[in-house]
């Protein structure tokens, strides 16, 4: 008695792709911080930073990843930011000021980026379409009857 069993892998890694995004939203984070006045840098490399990654999400069908991302970006970019506002308001201020920003104004930041990368990500889905749905994941061939 013999028997196939296939299975399909479907799966796309967005490990690299993730670990570039949250390296660019902690230099983003850090110049908007370091850069209070001139936010046009930091706030432009993490917008179109944000809007690639949820693309390359929504193109390899990865849109879930959005819900994630927010606390990746988060544990990459708190010791930065925190050492930005260090620099920029001084060791004691910074260290509270920079103790804030980094929990409670976190929601905030980490609302945007579900939001952009989301966002782009269910457009980019949606965009190309479902895909072949009519392949089953698993075959199995059963043994001819005798």
């Amino acid at each position: 008695m013999d028997f196939v069993y296939q299975v399909r892998s479907r799966t796309h890694s967005v490990r690299a792709a993730s670990a570039l995004w949250t390296l660019a939203m902690a230099v983003s984070l850090s110049l908007w911080e370091l850069h209070g006045s001139d936010l046009h840098k930091g706030e432009t490399l993490g917008l179109v930073a944000s809007i690639l990654y949820g693309a390359y999400l929504g193109w390899n069908r990865r849109a879930a990843t959005a819900f994630v991302a927010p606390l990746l970006s988060w544990g990459v970019a708190w010791l930065p930011l925190w050492i930005a506002a260090m620099v920029r308001h001084g060791f004691f201020k910074g260290a509270v000021i920079g103790l804030v920003l980094i929990t409670a104004g976190w929601i905030i930041i980490g609302l945007m980026e579900f939001v952009v990368v989301g966002g782009v990500a269910l457009l980019v889905r949606v965009l190309r379409g479902g895909g072949s749905r009519f392949e089953p994941d698993v075959v199995i061939i059963d043994p001819p009857s005798s």
